[in-house]
């Protein structure tokens, strides 16, 4: 087969895998070698000075010995199959680069007889792109759960980021759908690259030689959201404790996109995007805005709001601690307030030291004040023709979820995030 031939087959196989993220890394360029890597985005994000910076996101084999039910590259299914040698891969990502195609690699894979055999050929063609090419760009691998200590480490010596990959949101659904794979067999492997990751950190500490860097962009992993009958509930709770726990960088989601046929597999034909972005918005909320899991979402009422985001649905539940008086509320509380962000709490900390806000200046400080003036006042005042009432707020802010969604607007957004 053609190199473009497989190039083809394995980008486009490579599509459920997520990977918009921050690299999360810096490496300077250096002479006689190709390429750097800055802190700023990859993959379809913007870097700090503007730049539009891609990754090449390919498989190195869809040839696979699982035989997964939500999985297009199951063993079960007939698609055309191919592989590329370690070489081959190397030369498309130098081709690429060269012609400034793209900056990085993300490099995932089917499993190829089995977990070390994979690991082994994608540590190769890794080899070959720092070694022998001299490639310092950004690498995200997908390590295979299952995978040998000893390979871990050369994959994670070579790449700047690894994820291994949970999957599913319990056993349960794991041995139901995914019976090759199991939470044991993932697990294990991200607490050893979480223990290689702080043993790296604390010899560069220690020693005034710069050690070999052992996955400085940290790890992630990915689950499957709709596939199997878990809740959001236990979703972020698996996500949160997996964040205290492993010391991830991301939990990402994906929406379950119906591939395969399969009595095991839900029946709807489209994706749950929206789903999916409720979840990641609880998601920043833990990592960002010092929420709880037990704050957002619980067992009474397991599931997120569809029609509004989960900071609206707290402060709406949390009535009784608004409005808050916007010159004189703590930080802390300012980071609670709909439509205020970190940037935004801190732009406000920082100028009601000088003069007193009104709303006129919290426009100019890029608040948005579509959900932010529901819940706040400026010198004791409400804006003209606000309501402090939750059933009008709630009524209001789902109203506008509905606006985007039949003008299309919020399903282009999250079809950017799938």
């Amino acid at each position: 087969m053609e190199l473009l031939d497989k190039l083809t087959i394995l980008a486009d196989a490579a599509k459920y895998d997520v990977a918009c993220t921050s690299c999360g890394v810096s490496r300077k360029e250096v002479k006689g070698q190709l390429g750097n890597t800055m802190n700023a985005g990859i993959c379809h994000s913007f870097s700090a000075d503007g730049r539009c910076v891609t990754l090449l996101k390919v498989l190195y084999t869809n040839v696979c010995s699982y035989d997964c039910s939500y999985c297009i590259n199951r063993r079960s299914n007939d698609v055309p199959r191919t592989t590329f040698s370690p070489r081959e891969l190397a030369e498309l990502v130098i081709g690429f680069y060269r012609r400034n195609y793209i900056e990085g690699l993300f490099l995932s894979s089917a499993v190829l007889k089995n977990p070390d055999y994979t690991t082994e050929r994608m540590c190769e063609a890794l080899r070959l792109l720092r070694e022998e090419y001299g490639f310092r760009g950004y690498i995200h691998a997908k390590g295979v759960p299952g995978t040998s200590d000893e390979l871990l480490v050369r994959l994670g010596v070579l790449a700047d980021r690894v994820s291994l990959n949970i999957e599913l949101p319990s056993e349960e659904s794991l041995r139901l759908l995914a019976p090759e794979k199991s939470k044991a067999s993932t697990l294990g492997p991200m607490a050893f690259v979480r223990d290689g990751i702080k043993a790296n950190y604390q010899d560069k500490q220690l020693s005034t030689v710069r050690r070999t860097r052992f996955v400085p962009a940290g790890q992630s992993t990915q689950m499957i959201v709709g596939a199997t009958p878990e809740s959001d509930y236990q979703i972020l709770r698996l996500s949160a404790s997996l964040y205290r726990t492993m010391e991830l960088r991301r939990v990402f989601f994906s929406a379950y996109i119906p591939v395969n046929s399969d009595p095991l597999l839900p029946t709807g034909t489209e994706a749950p995007l929206l789903r999916e972005h409720r979840l990641y918005q609880a998601d920043w909320l833990m990592r960002f805005y010092e929420f709880d899991v037990g704050e957002i979402i619980d067992e009474d009422e397991p599931f997120l709001d569809p029609l509004i985001d989960p900071k609206c649905n707290w402060a709406l539940r949390h009535i009784d601690q608004f409005p808050v008086e916007i010159n004189r509320v703590p930080y802390e509380m300012l980071l609670r307030v709909p439509g205020i962000g970190v940037k935004g709490a801190k732009r406000i900390v920082m100028a009601r030291r000088h003069h007193s806000l009104r709303f006129e200046d919290l426009k100019r400080l890029n608040i948005t004040l579509k959900r932010a003036q529901y819940f706040i006042t400026c010198n004791g005042a409400y804006p003209e023709g606000v309501v402090f009432d939750p059933l009008s707020i709630y009524t209001l802010l789902a109203g506008e979820t509905k606006k985007r969604r039949a003008k299309g607007v919020l399903d282009g957004q999250l079809q950017l995030l799938a």
